[in-house]
């Protein structure tokens, strides 16, 4: 076997168990945590795949942006941090099969889509700098706009969250 597939098996194998370690928790800063580790293994896969843009993206803005936005959240909203048993609705028959159905039906159309479909033998190649020239030449405004929402939201929920 070659190294890759050795690490790369490790590593999806710590990001399958940690995303379902994420959604079967009973504590809230445990599944912060877990989902850091699926978070950290995913930006590990994309430097696997050389596309280290994505996994400096990754990185910076999903692990070191959103997860602390967050903590935040849960810091702000006074969440019980201890094991509760509570956290399970009595629908969760409806929602499992739910996602299930919608799980069959997204593998069901990838493989309807794809199923003959090859990879390029000459695919374009995209260097970071050129995704940094696009990003702020091409795709200014949606950036920015992206930007003041997310800023609005994190004002929004500093208001909710504050006493009078």
């Amino acid at each position: 076997m070659v190294a890759q597939n050795i690490i790369f098996g490790f590593i999806a194998s710590i990001v399958a168990l940690s995303a379902f370690r994420t959604v079967t928790t009973r504590n809230i800063v445990h599944a912060a945590l877990y989902l850091v580790a699926v978070l950290a293994g995913l930006g590990a896969l994309y430097v696997m795949l050389t596309a280290e843009f994505v996994a400096t993206t990754q990185f910076l803005v999903y692990i070191g942006a959103v997860m602390v936005l967050f903590l935040f959240g849960i810091m702000l909203t006074r969440a019980p941090l201890g094991h509760l048993d509570d956290l399970t609705g009595k629908q969760w028959p409806v929602a499992l099969g739910v996602a299930t159905t919608l799980g069959a039906v997204l593998i069901y159309a990838l493989v309807d889509a794809f199923h003959a479909a090859e990879l390029p033998t000459d695919p374009v190649i995209y260097r970071t700098a050129d995704v940094g020239d696009s990003v702020f030449s091409t795709y200014l405004i949606p950036f920015e706009a992206v930007s003041v929402l997310l800023l609005a939201a994190l004002i929004g929920a500093v208001v909710l969250a504050r006493k009078d």
